[in-house]
């Protein structure tokens, strides 16, 4: 079996992390139950270009369970949690590519590892492996039948791609899903990325002025988070519907540039580029901590403030380097800019988790089944997917609802009845 982790004596420590995290997610496991016996993936190569975390670990082995003939490779350089990815090879026999803190040209490698498997199916999380299926890799496209993207930044890589007619398989918006982006987004991101922000600087977040750029999903988790630890939070937005939005859930919004002056901590969520440049940098206070939790660290213009700054110190704490400017002023930049809850934390909590690689696991296997059926385009996820995730969600956490009596499910069927 071929695998590039760390280290695979590290694997015994991350076999105890997968079980801690498999207790908090018993959604994808009921489903694992179940691909173990019916085997709906039985016959399929799968490439999965994912954060290797132990969360992740369930998603591979519920795979696996299912038939899948899987290889794992990582979606970003420092996201993958080297333990977990040794036990992914040694204890779960599940080829895997991925160590924290690879360069570019290993990251790229590990991607081509994955190419190589040949895969019908692929997940992605960021689109960087479907799109090298469009590119450098382009004869391998042919083989897929479907794919899966798992994050807001590759949902729009790829409606972009379909816009232009360079779409050359069908691709599935997991991120999309009700039981993702409602979830995993809101209180996955909010949670972890403050998580990540204290455990890289200590930082007291009660009092700070918060700015968060983005206020989609992620941004709302992150100021909901921020706004609960005691933070001022304040909104940066280019859409008009969004930027009513913050303001009416009582945040103030303003412009990057008056927020640059304004802020202590700045967090992107935006899932653009250069959303904080250097005009916005020299702005900044003295000591501002700047941190990204949009997939690709992109979203900062660390090349340009890099060239402004009379001098870079690298690792003045574990995931925090200081960038010393002209005018006396220090910004400090986190995790390289790269996704910060994952980079300097654990990345999103397991149950949370749950419902999102249940959704994935699920969406899997209705694009098996749908084989040679599926247009060329970005679908949804089915709604039925989303219903059954959330059902069962509420079920293990011993929630009930109620159900619509007869009269109330004709009323709402009906076009007839009114007052």
């Amino acid at each position: 079996m071929k695998y590039d982790v760390r280290n695979l004596k590290l694997a015994a420590a991350g076999v105890r992390r997968i079980e801690w995290a498999d207790r908090m997610m018993p959604v994808l496991a009921t489903i694992r139950e179940r691909f173990a016996r019916e085997k709906p993936l039985r016959g399929l190569r799968l490439s999965a270009c994912l954060h290797v975390t132990t969360e992740t670990a369930g998603l591979a082995r519920t795979l696996k369970a299912g038939g899948a003939d899987l290889v794992l490779c990582a979606s970003n350089p420092l996201s993958t949690q080297d333990d977990v990815a040794a036990a992914i090879v040694k204890t779960y026999r599940i080829p895997c590519f991925a160590i924290k803190g690879e360069d570019h040209k290993t990251y790229y490698r590990h991607i081509m590892a994955a190419i190589d498997h040949r895969p019908n199916i692929t997940m992605d999380d960021g689109a960087d492996l479907v799109w090298m299926l469009h590119s450098e890799r382009k004869a391998e496209a042919a083989n897929i039948i479907g794919s899966m993207e798992e994050t807001t930044t590759g949902v729009i890589r790829l409606r972009a791609m379909e816009k232009k007619g360079q779409l050359r398989f069908p691709v599935v918006a997991v991120n999309d899903a009700d039981c993702k982006h409602l979830f995993d987004n809101r209180y996955g991101t909010g949670q972890s990325t403050l998580d990540g922000i204290i455990r890289a600087t200590n930082l007291l977040i009660a009092g700070k002025r918060v700015v968060v750029a983005g206020y989609g999903m992620c941004g709302r988790g992150v100021a909901m988070r921020a706004r609960g630890a005691g933070a001022i939070v304040i909104i940066t937005e280019v859409d008009p519907l969004k930027a009513i939005e913050a303001t009416m859930d009582g945040y103030e919004v303003m412009p990057m540039p008056d927020a640059a002056r304004a802020g202590d901590l700045f967090v992107t969520v935006t899932g653009d580029v250069n959303v904080i440049r250097p005009e916005h940098f020299r702005r900044m206070k003295d000591g501002a901590i700047v941190a990204n939790s949009g997939h690709f660290n992109v979203e900062l213009d660390l090349p340009g403030l890099a060239k402004m700054a009379r001098k870079v110190r690298r690792g003045v704490r574990p995931f925090a380097d200081a960038y010393d400017l002209p005018n006396g002023r220090t910004i400090y930049v986190l995790a390289e800019g790269r996704l910060v809850n994952l980079a300097a934390a654990e990345g999103h909590p397991a149950a949370v988790m749950d419902m999102s690689f249940a959704v994935q696991a699920l969406t899997t296997e209705w694009v098996a089944r749908r084989r040679g059926r599926l247009e060329t385009r970005v679908h949804d996820v089915p709604h039925e997917v989303d219903e059954f995730v959330a059902a069962l969600k509420l079920q293990t956490m011993g929630i009930r609802i109620d159900r619509l009596t007869g009269e109330q499910a004709r009323y709402l069927a009906s076009s007839d009845m009114g007052t």
